[in-house]
């Protein structure tokens, strides 16, 4: 439900787009990005800060765009979200010592301080480059196919960074199921040997 909500407005904007024009579907995406903020914090009564920077994020540059009636702002949006959230992690990490991705799922996955570190740098790493290619989309297609490539070449390359990160994770996962193992094992052996003597 969560990861719905999370695209919830993306979707909105690539249908209101193909149905009326950019300043429409700016205007709904902003709409549906406060809908957004409102139910969660009503529902579950917590929102994420990234939430919170999204919807500055969505409201500054989208309503840039309707009062300038400029589709630029719009464009934009997703190159200035990236970079926030780049640097979010990478300061966090370098600036703070602190691992957001590992205080976020720390409680579901298991795995060495290193590991959560390369996950912050490749995250940090995929966001700047994400920033980039929209910018360069933007600035060298038309408006129709930035609004596809939003949709299906943004979220696609989401899916698939995810998914290697899923693989990357699941490997330092098993690896340490087995180092606990071994360790289990060494630590039995003299209670083994002690009883052997005993016998």
């Amino acid at each position: 439900m969560k990861a719905f909500l999370d695209f919830f407005p993306v979707v909105l904007f690539f249908i209101v787009f193909k149905l009326s024009d950019v300043f429409t579907a700016t205007a709904v995406a902003i709409l549906a990005t406060v809908a957004q903020i409102a139910w969660l914090k009503y529902k579950i009564g917590k929102v994420e800060t990234m939430q919170w920077v999204s919807l500055g994020v969505i409201v500054i540059f989208g309503g840039a765009t309707l009062i300038s009636h400029d589709e630029t702002f719009i464009k934009f949006k997703p190159s200035v979200l990236y970079i926030v959230m780049s640097l979010a992690l990478l300061i966090g990490e370098y600036g703070f010592g602190k691992n957001f991705l590992k205080q976020l799922m720390s409680a579901q996955v298991q795995v060495e301080d290193r590991v959560w570190r390369v996950l912050v740098n490749a995250w940090g790493l995929f966001f700047i480059g994400m920033s980039a290619l929209n910018l360069w989309v933007a600035y060298h297609f038309d408006t129709d196919t930035w609004v596809n490539f939003k949709m299906f070449g943004g979220m696609g390359l989401m899916f698939v960074f995810v998914l290697g990160q899923a693989v990357y994770l699941a490997k330092h996962m098993k690896m340490q199921d087995t180092q606990e193992i071994a360790a289990g094992d060494t630590a039995a052996a003299p209670e083994s040997l002690d009883s052997s003597k005993r016998l």
